[in-house]
């Protein structure tokens, strides 16, 4: 194997250029890193040299780890520069890159996690894999330095063995991800076992802390949807109440932003308390849309209070450009020494909480878990596990004056890219806060963060996945960012009742088919003409967030029942059909995609027609509220909103107003003119749900 030298084509760190902000964090690092590319795969086989493909995100803890310890080492970097072509990817710019490289680190036998150390053959088919490398053998497990002596030297001596191995492994990989749906699911009943599936996964739930039991505790959205889903509004009380108090204990505990607001990616401990202090974007989104069942179900002032503060701290703390949403803020931030430490910003000692309280400071301490050793490494962790009162809001003004002076505080860094698919889901959830309560700040930071992603990812005529400070990503865009803006159009439709936006969401629904369809009905994750992946995977499974296929459902079964089109219907169902056949032959749970089966199968749609300030109208919203329906879409034009001429309900004059309609299975009821009789209304389609 020939040696890297300076004047080699494979000489120099090229991550200087790249949109995102993880990569620039190691554009200075010597190790001669590229982005992930066609011509990054083209130069490795003219070098004939193994890929080391190291993948992270900007807020991941053990990337920085990894990458102080060993990116930023001369030595290091310099046996990786003589013995790979070293390829850097940011999984949340390339998702369907970091789909494929997890599964085949899962299919090794590893657990899986970031940062990802792959090793690829030249054409980037893997054999062999891991997570993170300590710098001196640890644990059981050997140095990086060690493991790249190990996999260059079996380049060298064993390549026909790892050739082989790496061919069978992508021979699996594209059965599993790419997988063709079985025949004959054209003219299945589409039947997701909703009550099944919710009963499965309400067995595995916490009882007494939420969440599924055991530590780390995750949020697990699409598992907490789909309990929802088989509790409200009539399933067992067993469901509820685990949904209940799963939110409730990630409202009061310290994976809660209790000054600030916005949710941290996940807990350490069983309790809740402990967090790994990086907020993602796409974890908030779902958290606002679950506090609204929430409080749709128990009208809690906890969950009301919880969707104003992270409505607030969206709007604070994560705005980019002319509206759109940063992708998360990190764990790590300098304390008062100058040294980088996990969750710095977000801790503080008792004394601190005094010297800006004075003597309303024990009252807030004892409310909020505060001592003098502190629960977290001497310092505390504010939270409300065990509150009696929480409920009420006894310490605004004090919580005011912490958040004041905290923000004096080196902040945390913010990955700043804009993501089109979180966005997409946080477009939704900010709609539906404004459906549900009316027109508040969430409705405008929804209008303007989708016509931001609308300008600022397209690119050539074409939607991208990423960018950042006015620029697209190269790569194009995913089917997840797709279905995630078709929801989002519809539901922004929903709670403006302008038709603009189901225009947009029909436009997104052809590129998505032009792109992405697979001939059959079905889609394919990365787009027909990506030209620098070894498949195409669908995107049927779950991460914290929904997978391509279901976000593709989802959007499909909503812009359907907004329009009333039989195409589109026609399109969701034979995608639906196909997904729910792949899954149940591959034997595995798809939570997401059974829910969003669920929204296709049961749709209904209710339309209000009124003026807000109605007296008459606000207590038929209340009615509505009160019956949760997650398959059913509620439109509440705003005032002086005409209905889109092609809906069928457009043409539809009520005598008088306010005015509901209940439309579903194809038809629509005769409208009702008061909130007992929307609630009679309502109340058959939930008990026949």
């Amino acid at each position: 194997m020939s040696e890297q030298t300076a004047s080699s084509p494979a000489a120099g760190n090229r991550l200087g250029a790249s949109v995102s902000p993880y990569l620039q964090q190691h554009r200075d690092n010597p190790v001669h890193w590229r982005e992930w590319s066609a011509e990054t795969l083209a130069e490795a086989r003219a070098l004939d040299r193994p890929i080391l493909l190291s993948i992270g995100y900007a807020a991941c803890h053990w990337c920085h780890v990894m990458a102080h310890e060993s990116f930023e080492d001369a030595e290091t970097a310099d046996l990786m520069n003589r013995r790979f072509v070293n390829v850097k990817v940011d999984r949340e710019e390339r998702p369907d890159i970091d789909t494929i490289y997890m599964t085949a680190l899962q299919a090794m036998g590893e657990q899986g996690g970031w940062p990802m150390t792959m090793f690829l053959t030249p054409d980037g088919a893997p054999f062999f894999g891991g997570t993170y490398y300590p710098p001196r053998p640890a644990h059981g497990r050997p140095s990086f330095r060690q493991l790249l002596e190990a996999v260059g030297t079996a380049w060298q001596n064993r390549r026909a063995e790892l050739d082989r191995s790496a061919a069978e492994t992508r021979a699996r990989l594209t059965a599993f991800l790419s997988a063709v749906s079985p025949e004959g699911t054209g003219d299945e009943a589409l039947a997701p076992d909703i009550p099944g599936a919710s009963a499965k996964v309400g067995s595995m739930l916490d009882m007494r802390l939420g969440g599924m039991r055991g530590a780390p505790k995750f949020p697990n959205a699409p598992y907490m949807e789909l309990v929802a889903r088989g509790a409200f509004p009539n399933g067992p009380q067993a469901l509820r109440e685990g949904f209940l108090l799963t939110l409730r204990q990630m409202c009061l505990g310290g994976i809660y932003d209790h000054l600030g607001g916005g949710l941290a990616r996940y807990s350490t401990d069983e309790r809740w308390l402990v967090p790994h202090f990086e907020k993602m974007l796409y974890d908030n989104a779902q958290f606002l849309r679950h506090l609204v069942w929430g409080w749709r179900a128990t009208g809690s002032a906890l969950f009301r209070r919880r969707i104003e503060e992270t409505v607030a701290w969206l709007g604070r703390e994560m705005r980019v450009g002319a509206g759109a949403l940063a992708a998360s803020l990190d764990a790590d931030s300098l304390d008062e020494h100058g040294h980088a430490h996990e969750g710095a910003f977000y801790v503080w000692r008792a004394d601190e909480i005094d010297a800006v309280l004075g003597e309303r400071g024990a009252d807030f301490r004892q409310a909020y878990g505060v001592s003098a050793d502190g629960n977290f490494e001497g310092r505390n962790i504010l939270h409300r596990l065990g509150s009696a009162d929480a409920e009420a809001d006894h310490f605004a003004a004090e919580r005011a004056a912490l958040l004041a002076a905290r923000d004096g505080r080196p902040r945390p860094g913010r990955d700043d890219k804009m993501l089109a698919d979180w966005n997409g889901l946080a477009i939704r959830a900010l709609a539906e806060v404004a459906t549900v309560f009316g027109d508040t700040e969430a409705l405008p930071m929804a209008k303007a963060a989708f016509a931001d992603v609308k300008a600022a990812l397209t690119l050539d005529g074409r939607l991208r996945h990423a960018g950042r400070d006015g620029r697209a990503a190269r790569g194009f865009a995913l089917s997840s960012d797709y279905g995630a803006l078709i929801a989002a159009a519809v539901q922004l439709f929903a709670a403006t009742g302008d038709g603009s936006y189901l225009a947009e969401a029909r436009r997104l629904a052809a590129e998505l088919e032009r792109w992405h369809g697979d001939g059959a009905g079905g889609h394919a994750l990365t787009a027909a003409d990506g030209a620098d992946v070894i498949l195409r995977p669908r995107g049927d499974g779950d991460d914290a967030i929904p997978g391509g296929t279901a976000l593709v459902l989802e959007g499909l079964a909503l812009l359907a029942e907004a329009t009333g089109d039989p195409a589109l219907l026609d399109r969701a169902e034979t995608a639906a059909r196909a997904a729910l056949a792949r899954t149940r032959e591959q034997g595995g749970l798809s939570p997401a995609i059974l829910s969003a089966c669920d929204t296709l199968e049961r749709a209904s749609q209710l339309v209000m027609l009124g003026e807000r300030s109605d007296e008459t109208f606000a207590a038929m919203r209340g009615a509505a509220n009160g019956v949760l329906d997650l398959a059913r879409l509620d439109v509440v034009p705003g005032p002086g909103a005409a209905l889109p001429p092609e809906l069928p309900l457009a043409a539809v004059r009520p005598e008088r107003r306010p005015a509901a309609y209940l439309c579903a299975e194809r038809a629509c009821r005769p409208p009702v003119f008061d909130a007992a009789s929307l609630a009679e209304l309502l109340r058959p389609a939930a008990e026949n749900a």
